[in-house]
């Protein structure tokens, strides 16, 4: 009883399970204050997070997500990530603009049935560490966390002109149309609108409409800075736009810093070792966690895509199936792309170029 006498008035009538309640919501305040991290200049520096509700609207954050094509396959999904991050950069000198990282899954080259294939965070694949180097972005979960719920105020089907060019000439314009397409959302008896939103069911549009888009990606900047107030702005079909500036500095280090996770980088590392004597420390390639400190010098290289489902039929023949190797391969002239051989016995000579020790990407 002395010990309770020590405690305020008004905790005496509380239960332990109420205490319990309180002693969660201080914590969590003290959390959402101590995360509300500001850079001398007042924006968030990337790679930080609002990490509640409360902060993010204090900061007026606004959230861009986007998706592609359902067919549309790994590295046209990586394509357009470039693109998109190129977009929110532009955004970014205007207000204080985060990507959110669609989750992946139910890609066409995916067919194994035993392995989970829907919502995969972007952590699996790419260090997000490395991406946050570049451009503020954040995991779709992350998304849910800091906007209070799995809500996108406005989705933005993007889509060509349905008169195409208008008289063969080609020329950059946006603006709203009658959606040329079915709409792959559909309205729930709640007013909320559903679709496959990266496999979150529970996920919800609040507003949907068509926007026809001719141009590069930054084409879209206007539009969502003047036209649209919406915290959170989803583009779907979003390789409709094109790359800001293809091969550029942007470019460039938005492509740089898609480092694949480190638990990848582990089983090539792995696999450079066993099949083709190659180490970092062989090649001088050395990896810095820090990508944009890293000067490589660029060895001879071969990447090549084979894809299994796509080479065992490859002319309607039965290609077998090895352990990888460069066999079967032919190695063309640079910048050309390595194709498997078709009914050979034997693998050609490379050509000179390829014996000089040019560099070949095939992809």
């Amino acid at each position: 009883m002395a010990d309770r006498r020590k405690l305020h008035p008004a905790l005496l009538w509380l239960s332990p399970r109420h205490l319990v309640i309180i002693l969660q919501v201080y914590l969590l305040t003290l959390r959402a204050v101590s995360a509300d991290v500001l850079s001398e200049d007042g924006a968030f520096s990337a790679g930080q997070s609002a990490s509640s509700p409360a902060a993010a609207a204090a900061r007026n954050i606004r959230y861009l997500l986007y998706d592609v094509n359902p067919p549309e396959g790994f590295n046209l999904r990586r394509d357009v990530y470039i693109r998109m991050a190129s977009l929110v950069k532009t955004l970014r000198k205007h207000g204080d603009w985060v990507l959110v990282l669609p989750p992946w899954g139910r890609l066409y080259h995916w067919q194994s049935p035993d392995i989970h294939q829907v919502r995969i965070p972007w952590g699996e694949f790419f260090s997000v560490t490395s991406l946050q180097a570049n451009v503020p972005v954040i995991e779709y979960e992350d998304f849910i966390a800091e906007s209070g719920g799995p809500f996108v105020d406005m989705v933005l089907v993007l889509q060509n002109y349905a008169e195409g060019w208008t008289d063969g000439k080609w020329e950059e314009k946006v603006e709203e149309r009658p959606c040329i397409e079915r709409l792959m959302y559909s309205r729930d008896k709640q007013g909320y609108y559903r679709g496959w939103f990266w496999g979150y069911e529970e996920t919800r549009g609040l507003n949907v409409t068509c926007i026809s888009a001719q141009g590069h990606a930054s084409i879209l900047a206007p539009l969502l800075l003047q036209n649209i107030t919406a915290t959170s702005v989803m583009l779907d079909r979003a390789e409709t736009v094109l790359h800001d500036q293809y091969a550029g500095k942007d470019y460039w280090d938005a492509r740089r810093s898609m480092v694949f996770a480190k638990h990848l980088r582990i089983i090539g590392d792995e696999f450079r070792a066993k099949y083709l004597n190659s180490t970092d420390e062989n090649d001088r390639t050395v990896y810095s966690e820090d990508w944009t400190r890293m000067k490589v010098e660029v060895q001879n290289f071969l990447i090549t895509n084979r894809q299994k489902s796509e080479v065992g039929h490859s002319e309607g023949r039965s290609v077998p199936w090895s352990a990888p190797s460069t066999e079967g391969l032919h190695l063309g002239s640079p910048g050309g792309r390595a194709q498997p051989q078709r009914g050979r016995q034997k693998d050609s000579e490379p050509d000179e170029e390829a014996q000089a020790g040019q560099s070949i990407c095939c992809y």
